[in-house]
């Protein structure tokens, strides 16, 4: 059985304490399932159908150029969503404390997809991420991101103890993140890498870690990341447009200026749903990775403005719950699916409003593709699953209220029961 926690602190509860210790712990701690986090699953909602409206919007002509149906994208998008429901469902009934028991078949199953990709994997625009099955493509990266926060949880709540020093702490975690990053790379998909990157640097700095490893390391992927770059010209295509768009609009750079064109355009009030022109064919790939263009164009700064605070209201809920947790393993694996699903978010918002490199990295839950939809719900899932398991703040409080009220009423019963015991003797 996993270790607890007494509320307000990270002190572990020892398992040899006396019956009567036992019985105050049970005051102050509720060991009873709460109803699941249902603000989360608004906020997941929300997002989910405004990206099934904005897909059709933004996908409707380019489907009836491709496959004379303008609703083949989000035919395929609802499909996604209802199976994403049942994974949302699944992570939700199954405890999450049993992924403890499945982590190295999950992260074994991960690197087998992994490299099963570079052997027959579709090709598209020199990158192989997709595998083929009947109609539908599956992405073993977005596999990789999820199973990353639970490999990583199960790791440091395993070393709790000795996560501040180098070769325990931060070693192993290296190792397993630099297995995934290397079959990544031959992808190529460097955005994927850069994310999981940053994801075990937040995890283990959560964790408790020393402040100068996260330093060091920051430096190293610095230089790893500038050495990457320089090491493939499409990269540094990307860079060079990224500094200067405007001198590469006609070549590298298109995508991006056709972007800021777009949502220039859509001004504070936006041109208003299904009147954008990025769909005309301007903006490649409007309705996966730049959704959120056709999103400030179609709905103007009010629509970004709702994008930023779903996310925030996401993140706020999703790290709350970490908090929460009654332990490690339960702590880390909420911190990052909400560390995750937000830096991506983030990272493509800015890459289409050309505050970061182009990469291609969809915006979770909004972009049409089935992969990332369906680890996204299965996570929100898992997420749900650790809000029910945690303690309830509430139940705390109201129980140490009471018990405070109790022993005040005994300390004066006991102080009148003296004092009339010393008026007897007199």
């Amino acid at each position: 059985m996993g270790e607890t926690f007494s509320f307000g602190t990270k002190e572990k509860v020892s398992p040899t304490k006396n019956n009567k210790e036992k019985l105050m712990d049970s005051t102050f701690q509720s060991h009873t399932e709460r109803p699941w986090d249902g603000w989360l699953l608004v906020i997941v909602c929300f997002l989910i159908g405004l990206g099934v409206v904005m897909i059709y919007s933004a996908s409707g002509i380019t489907a009836t150029w491709n496959f004379s149906d303008a609703m083949f994208f989000l035919k395929r998008q609802i499909v996604y969503v209802l199976i994403g429901f049942g994974l949302l469902i699944f992570g939700l009934k199954f405890d999450y404390r049993w992924y403890k028991r499945l982590v190295y078949p999950i992260f074994i199953t991960t690197l087998i997809l992994l490299a099963l990709v570079l052997v027959i994997g579709t090709d598209v625009n020199g990158s192989r991420r997709w595998i083929r099955l009947a109609s539908f493509n599956i992405q073993p990266a977005e596999i990789a991101k999820i199973t990353m926060v639970f490999v990583l949880a199960y790791s440091m709540a395993k070393k709790q103890d000795k996560i501040k020093t180098f070769m325990i702490g931060v070693v192993p975690h290296l190792l397993f993140v630099g297995l995934v990053i290397g079959l990544l790379m031959l992808q190529p998909d460097f955005g994927s890498s850069v994310l999981i990157t940053t994801l075990m640097g937040a995890m283990i700095f959560f964790a408790g870690t020393r402040l100068i490893y996260i330093i060091i390391g920051l430096a190293l992927c610095v230089v790893g990341g500038g050495f990457a770059i320089a090491m493939a010209d499409y990269r540094m295509a990307r860079f060079m447009a990224f500094l200067d768009p405007w001198a590469n609009q006609d070549t590298s750079a298109y995508q991006l200026v056709e972007s800021l064109i777009s949502i220039g355009s859509g001004g504070l009030p936006g041109r208003g749903l299904g009147e954008g022109l990025g769909k005309l064919g301007f903006v490649p790939e409007l309705h996966t990775d730049f959704i959120g263009t056709a999103v400030a164009e179609e709905l103007g700064f009010a629509g970004v403005a709702m994008i930023l605070v779903l996310y925030l209201a996401f993140a706020s809920r999703g790290f709350l719950i970490a908090m929460r947790a009654r332990d490690y393993f339960g702590r880390y694996v909420a911190f990052g699916i909400t560390f995750i699903i937000t830096l991506q978010g983030a990272v493509n918002l800015c890459v289409i409003s050309g505050l970061l490199p182009t990469k291609g990295l969809t915006l979770p839950f909004i972009s049409f593709g089935g992969s990332s939809l369906l680890m996204c719900m299965f996570a929100t899932g898992v997420l749900l699953n650790i809000s029910k398991c945690s303690d309830d703040t509430y139940a705390v409080k109201k129980a140490q209220a009471s018990a405070e009220k109790e022993r005040e009423a005994w300390d004066k019963k006991r102080e009148r029961i003296l004092r009339e015991h010393q008026e007897d003797r007199i």
